[in-house]
């Protein structure tokens, strides 16, 4: 059986324009020309088609794509690697979309109570900095001055600044989760440019230096309620956090 290129352009949601694309650059030559000059595509060229838009997803380049068509590898071998990257995918983003689901649930809801209180965890950060009063003491002997610049920082806050520092902290949580969601490694220039804007807005509270920011990143994954709050927006963003924190402090702050 064969269909024409209309009807291929139809089944497979690709141009006509680009199918004779495919056609004169040799990726995808159709069965036959009929005598009226039309393109007719068989099985076989639905099927290499297919193989194409699916490396085509995977932002292959048109000659990589031929490269691999053309190699007389197992088609196969090569559609069962693209199926595990695919799945790999959907799972990414659909880590991504629950998260942005959880924010936008939470913050409709806080909305319809006209209550920013009932923001609760992931979107209520601030309570990762409002640790309850035993970790509260261990901040406090640990690091004494920072204690008392950050209580003090905190006590000169409206309720205002507070909501908006939340809002502000929740929005770059949810950009760092992305980029650990997408794979990207921590020292990467994107991670680090938000880690920088992480670290100023700790320093509206407190300046740390290295090995105190350092620390500060090791609380995120070390206590419990903490770790629950970054944890909630994505799993594992706390130690994402941690590990970016510590390349900044070992680039930046040493």
């Amino acid at each position: 059986m064969a269909w024409s290129i209309a009807d291929v352009a139809r089944m497979s949601g690709v141009t006509s324009r680009t199918l004779r694309h495919y056609d004169d650059i040799g990726l995808l030559p159709p069965a036959w020309i009929g005598s009226n000059g039309h393109r007719y595509y068989e099985e076989a060229d639905l099927l290499r088609l297919q193989q194409i838009l699916l490396m085509r997803e995977l932002d292959l380049g048109l000659r990589e794509i031929r490269a691999v068509l053309d190699s007389q590898v197992d088609r196969v071998a090569v559609l069962r690697e693209h199926h595990q990257r695919l799945l790999a995918e959907r799972d990414r983003l659909g880590t991504l979309a629950r998260t942005v689901g959880r924010t936008i649930a939470e913050l409709e809801e806080a909305e319809e109570s006209d209550d920013m209180a009932t923001i609760n965890r992931p979107e209520n950060l601030f309570e990762g900095f409002e640790p309850s009063a035993e970790e509260n003491d261990k901040v406090r002997e640990r690091w004494p001055k920072a204690w008392e610049q950050s209580r003090q920082a905190v006590d000169a806050m409206t309720a205002e600044d507070t909501e908006r520092w939340q809002r502000e902290v929740t929005a770059q949580m949810i950009r760092i989760a992305e980029f650990m969601v997408a794979g990207t490694p921590v020292d990467d220039p994107a991670v680090q440019a938000e880690v920088d804007e992480h670290y100023r807005g700790v320093c509206r509270f407190w300046t740390p230096n290295a090995v105190a920011y350092k620390g500060l990143g090791r609380t995120y994954v070390e206590e419990p309620q903490m770790r629950a709050n970054y944890d909630k927006v994505a799993d594992g963003l706390a130690e994402y956090l941690r590990d970016a924190m510590a390349a900044y402090a070992d680039t930046r702050l040493s």
